[in-house]
């Protein structure tokens, strides 16, 4: 944390007590008292130390209890670059909000004890699939550069209801916006930034087994792209309508979407990487229960 330049607090105590206010009641002061809050030189911040406008603090926040996500977090590939996840749904890739120890990277950090691993990029928690980490911090910005070059061949797979009538395959081409503190993203006018071919792979039961390619990588580019048309992934909590968050521990209805292939040649190491997903969707496996299911 930096201290703001602009404040009329007398001490660090008088600041961080205001600014973590949703600790509990004497949380802050017990950190400082406990020499748990330290500067740049590593040593204690007292409450009384006089407030010094762009002062860094160091501090662990205490977490609050994580529902686990009962699922395996497969291995995939590794070797001393990378290490490519096949992530279940329900896991977020990387820690935030309320995720932190249940994330995809904390695991693996833990799990194949690599400190350093980053993620080159990321899957939506809701999500499953092959996501790519890096071994060496010096080496991440090289895989980011494939994703943002899009130098990387993603394939995803869905399922969504099956409409005869929608001419496949197709490309859904729209400019999407996702704002901050807004929970679904939305096309709006303007030049085109998202592009996904959407491909009907077989149907089954008035489903469709759907392959998605997306040539762009805005936030939740699929399930925008299918719900617009007219078939919108199964299990989706946001598109076309949000109903609210899936609450934690409610792993009935996975969202009906799997990052199944992931291909690239390694910026490192020359490799020509073809990579694809273990994973199977629910619906299509049980297909009569999620039929007859609203889920748009």
């Amino acid at each position: 944390m930096r201290l703001p330049y602009a404040g009329d607090w007398a001490t660090v105590g008088d600041y961080l007590i205001e600014r973590l206010s949703g600790a509990a009641p004497g949380v802050v002061a017990e950190l400082l008292d406990s020499g748990l809050v330290v500067g740049a030189d590593g040593h204690p911040v007292a409450a009384r130390t006089p407030y010094t406008p762009g002062l860094y603090l160091w501090f662990h926040r205490d977490l609050p209890p994580e529902v686990p996500v009962p699922f395996p977090l497969d291995v995939v590939y590794r070797d001393s670059h990378i290490v490519v996840a096949d992530k279940p749904h329900f896991l977020a890739t990387t820690p935030r909000g309320s995720h932190v120890t249940e994330s995809a990277l904390a695991r693996l950090r833990r799990e194949l004890g690599i400190p350093t691993l980053g993620a080159a990029h990321r899957l939506d928690r809701l999500t499953a699939g092959l996501v790519l980490f890096t071994v060496r911090p010096e080496e991440r910005g090289a895989y980011q550069t494939l994703f943002s070059e899009r130098r990387v061949r993603k394939e995803y797979e869905a399922i969504a209801p099956y409409d005869p009538a929608l001419a496949l395959p197709r490309t859904v081409r729209s400019r999407i916006l996702k704002e901050r503190g807004v929970p679904a993203a939305g096309e709006v006018e303007g030049p085109v930034n998202a592009e996904t071919v959407v491909e009907l792979a077989e149907t089954r039961g008035g489903l469709g087994r759907y392959r998605l390619t997306p040539r762009t990588g805005q936030t939740h580019q699929l399930r925008v792209h299918m719900s617009v048309s007219g078939v919108p992934i199964l299990g989706d909590p946001l598109y076309p309508v949000v109903t609210g968050p899936v609450p934690d521990g409610d792993f009935r209805r996975p969202l009906q979407l799997l990052a199944r292939r992931l291909e690239f040649t390694d910026p490192v190491t020359g490799v020509e990487h073809r990579l694809r997903s273990g994973r199977t969707l629910r619906a299509w496996e049980s297909y009569e229960e999620w039929a007859g299911q609203e889920f748009r």
